[in-house]
């Protein structure tokens, strides 16, 4: 079974730095591009960052040049290293399978707050 599980979320103060983990299994995770979301309360969900399996990133625009996606396929793992965090930051981060068939952790709460 296809499962991914998001893990370092918490609270910091602006300008901290967090890095999540997404631990996927029950596929071969190597040839598949993977990529954080998240979602705010009361917004649609949106694209934070994608890698694919050569590891080509993607950012958006809001976080460009303050996170960094990565991925280790010996530990079937993809991070999301993000610093300088600002409070519009804050929202459930989730991870995904990306293309057809997609498939989305169960998500980890990012709180950014003075």
């Amino acid at each position: 079974q296809v499962q991914l599980v998001e893990s370092g979320g918490g609270s910091v103060q602006p300008g901290g730095s967090l890095r999540l983990s997404c631990a996927a299994s029950g596929f071969i995770f190597s040839i598949y591009a993977m990529g954080w979301y998240r979602q705010a309360p009361g917004k649609q969900r949106e694209l934070v960052a994608t890698i694919t399996d050569n590891s080509s990133t993607f950012y958006a625009d809001s976080v460009k040049g303050r996170f960094t996606i990565s991925r280790d396929n010996a530990k079937n793992t993809v991070y999301l290293q993000m610093n300088s965090l600002k409070p519009e930051d804050t929202a459930v981060y989730y991870c995904k399978r990306e293309f057809v068939p997609a498939y989305w952790g169960q998500g980890t709460q990012v709180t950014v707050s003075s």
